[in-house]
């Protein structure tokens, strides 16, 4: 059994766990052996997440941080997920079965934690090695989730103009633009949202990429975009690794294998050296996701868009909620 200041360490780990707009929607009861994770409803997101499929694999991300941190402090656990049908926003209990050495690769996953974060400024002009997408796809790929790079030129041309016909349409609604502003941070020490210090800066139309992350800062009416320097030297395209996570089911539970597998994939990257950032915008809503798996002739249903690359610099980390705003031992 684990008392309340090693559930406490464990918890202070999963809410690392990156979330839509940072909402961190989430809950967690401990008892002796036990972790109890529970979705927080007051924490929707009703214009860009209707259903609550992007929260819920918030936490199944967190659900894998909790075992991860879990064995690394030696014990191992297993997760049952969705265990009471009756109680949906019950979405997973943690149970420790024992107590084992840790390995040397579960220390390094655990300390990729504290180090992995969302990173929405413009990679290095490198490439991800082919042998570490492969890496990947051999990790995250399992019965029921599956991990694609998106290389094809055809493939590649559909999801971007997805992306910004979903982006253009957003920024035109009332109810979206609203909850941006509500979970946007100026306070760099906010507990919960998106600090802007962490948002690219500049003209989004002058950055070196065709991949555009979601537009947090809506521009003043009226506003000019900025002039490009005719004698600068053009800035270096960053050349990143494009991810689609998918899985067969399209309901909580798989939802939840989404957001596991979604852990997984983001310490690894962490500990290979690579940032990321989400591209969901062509994910937000069912008819977008819809033409993104028609489009690409996927055989499931997308979940989770990540652009993967090396870090151009340090990037400003989201705030976290106190442990003790979320945790309840009993």
């Amino acid at each position: 059994m684990l008392d309340e200041a090693q559930w406490t360490q464990v918890v202070a780990a999963a809410v690392r766990a990156p979330s839509i707009h940072n909402t961190q929607p989430w809950t967690f009861t401990a008892t002796g052996d036990r972790l109890q994770v529970h979705l927080d409803p007051t924490r929707a997101l009703p214009a860009i997440d209707p259903t609550g499929r992007q929260q819920v694999l918030s936490c199944g991300v967190a659900v894998h941080f909790a075992v991860v941190a879990l064995a690394a402090a030696g014990f191992p656990a297993t997760v049952e997920l969705a265990p009471d049908p009756a109680a949906p926003d019950h979405l997973a209990t943690i149970t420790v079965v024992g107590t084992r050495e840790p390995t040397a690769e579960q220390r390094e996953l655990a300390a990729a934690i504290e180090r992995r974060h969302t990173d929405r400024s413009p990679f290095l002009p490198r490439p991800v090695p082919a042998e570490l997408i492969d890496a990947f796809q051999e990790e995250i790929g399992w019965d029921g989730v599956w991990l694609q790079p998106v290389t094809r030129e055809e493939a590649e041309v559909a999801t971007v103009a997805l992306l910004d016909r979903v982006e253009q349409l957003e920024q035109g609604d009332p109810a979206y633009l609203a909850e941006l502003a509500a979970w946007t941070r100026t306070d760099p020490h906010a507990p919960d949202g998106v600090p802007v210090d962490a948002l690219p800066a500049g003209d989004r139309a002058q950055r070196p990429s065709n991949w555009l992350v979601r537009e947090f800062v809506v521009p003043e009416p009226g506003a000019a975009s900025a002039t490009p320097d005719d004698d600068a030297a053009p800035p270096a395209v960053e050349r990143p690794a494009v991810l689609l996570l998918g899985t067969m089911v399209d309901d909580r539970l798989g939802w939840l294998w989404a957001g596991q597998a979604l852990g997984r994939l983001l310490l690894r990257a962490t500990v290979a050296g690579l940032v990321t950032s989400p591209l969901t915008q062509a994910l937000d809503q069912s008819w977008a996701r819809a033409r993104l798996s028609s489009e690409l002739s996927l055989v499931g249903h997308p979940q989770m868009l990540l652009r993967v690359g090396w870090p151009a610099g340090e990037a400003t980390a989201s705030g976290r909620r106190p442990v003790a705003e979320v945790l309840r031992v009993v």
